[in-house]
Formats: structure tokens, sequence, C-alpha cells
């Protein structure tokens, strides 16, 4: 299992101290929001740079930890133009150096989906789309540029947000850079519970080919359809299943823990490990068998 982590759910710190947490923490790799996670180097717009990447990574790498991913959580469709220039501006800077990161890959998540409900009550929804898919569009263009990948989060709120609009987008941006960041519980609705399986079985048979990480957590919903992160193994998510599907369709993909606090991530990485050896037993059981 490459079970990489969120690098800020240990704190934003110093670079080498940052590497040693993860590490201490029994992982091998690390979605790295740049931001959000290290306070001794600037990394605003503007200040990255190949020997800024080569430094960064070298402290992860004497730490045996690779860095997955970056993540640059920008919001593609944001009304003002001014704004959503400088996030488009900055997303194109990560997807400029990731390599010199040690990475192929730029995060991001799409925007609410009610960003433009005041200005067009009617067709917020398709205004908020035709704005995402421009932008999408242009990131395309320069991912292609430097050989990496821009990893889209679909989350059941935002503008993308079923596994049929990212059908919709990766037609509409015909690019082989878009790809998937599928993480269930964000595209959990409360109407997929009764048939979760059937929900993540779709979700594969339409995207596997797409799909090129993986975040893990676990949620509940409360009485009243509110949704809350809760501990690996205590929520509604159905592991073994997600975990068969993944090592059937993605068996070495990067899964990136999350939606707990540092003090839990040891208790839900360690879940996250028994039940992914469970399935891969049962799996390789059913075949020897």
């Amino acid at each position: 299992m490459r079970q990489a982590v969120l690098s800020h759910l240990y704190g934003k710190q110093p670079v080498a101290d940052l590497a040693a947490r993860v590490a201490q923490g029994g992982f091998t790799g690390v979605q790295l929001a740049l931001a959000k996670a290290i306070s001794d180097v600037d990394t605003s717009t503007g200040k990255l740079s190949p020997g800024l990447g080569h430094m960064i990574a070298e402290q992860f790498e004497r730490q045996g930890i690779r860095i997955s991913v970056l993540g640059c959580y920008i919001d593609p469709v944001h009304p003002d133009p001014a704004i959503r220039r400088q996030e488009i501006n900055r997303f194109k800077e990560h997807l400029r150096y990731a390599r010199d990161f040690g990475c192929s890959m730029v995060a991001t998540e799409t925007g609410s989906l009610t960003t433009y409900q005041q200005g067009y009550p009617d067709s917020y929804q398709e205004v908020g789309w035709n704005t995402l898919r421009d932008t999408v569009s242009e990131l395309a263009e320069e991912a292609e540029k430097w050989g990496v990948h821009i990893a889209i989060e679909p989350v059941a709120v935002h503008t993308l947000h079923t596994a049929e609009l990212m059908e919709r987008l990766i037609e509409e941006v015909p690019s082989p850079t878009v790809g998937m960041l599928f993480d269930p519980c964000n595209m959990m609705k409360t109407e997929f519970v009764a048939d979760q399986q059937a929900f993540l079985r779709g979700v594969f048979e339409k995207l596997a080919d797409r799909i090129i990480l993986i975040h893990a957590k676990d949620i509940r919903f409360t009485e009243d359809g509110i949704k809350q992160e809760c501990l690996a193994g205590t929520g509604i998510l159905d592991y073994p299943y997600f975990f068969e599907l993944l090592q059937q369709y993605k068996p070495h993909i990067d899964i990136s823990l999350e939606g707990v606090t540092k003090e839990q991530l040891p208790e839900a990485s360690l879940y996250m490990r028994r039940i992914w050896q469970e399935t891969l037993d049962k799996r390789q059981a059913s075949v020897t068998g």
C-alpha cells in the first residue's frame, strides 16, 4: 500500500522538521501544500524555482519520503476575474516546477457550486461550469508543456460534483493531463449511501483510466443530512470494498490519508493498512484457491 499523508495535518513548520515528522508517522509519501505546510521557506507566487524545488525534495528524500503531489487548492471559478487570474497564475507556477519537487501532479478542487447563484439564479450552474472548463483548459495547456498532470478533485457541493460531470470535463477539455483525484467521502451524497457499492463501482467503471490519486478518510451523516468527518473505520465508508476496487483497478496508486487530527493519524493509518492487507489476502486466496 502506497500510503501518503497530507503534510499540513502536522501543522505549518520548517521543512526539515516536517519531513522528519512524516517519516516518524510511518508514511512513505506526502501531499505537499507549500503555503499550508512550510514555515521557513517563502513559497508565494513568483518565488518557486528549480533550486527551491530540489531543496525541499531533498529534505524529504533524506527521510525516505517522496512528494507524491503538490497541493495547490485554488478557486478556479472565483467570480472576480482579477483574483481568478492570480489563482490560475499560482497553479501554473506549481505545474512548471512540479517535477523539480520530484512529482508529476498538482491537485485542486473546483469551487462552490453556488458561486454564481446570486447573479444568475436560473443558470448559475452552467455559468460556473463554463468558467471551470475555461480555467481547466488553460491549465491543461500549461501542464502539457511540462509533462505533468492536473489532479482534479470532485466534491459533492462543488462545481464538479459527480462522475458524470468528470466525464463531461474530460470530453470538453480533451487533454491527457487532466486526471481525477478520487475522494469517495468528498463525493458521497446521502442518496448514495443506500447502495454505496454501486456508487463506488460506478466511479471506477467510468473513470478508472483517469484516476491518478486517492484521498482516504471516513464520514458519517447526521439525521439532518450534515456530513461529518470521522476516524477511518468509524464512519460509513465501505473500506473493504473500496480497497478491493483499488486493488483491481489501481493497485499501486498513491493514497493520501486525511480528515483526521495529527493525534489520530497513527490509528487511522493502522486501520487502513490492516484493511488493505486483509483485502489483498482475500483476493490472492480466491486466485490460488
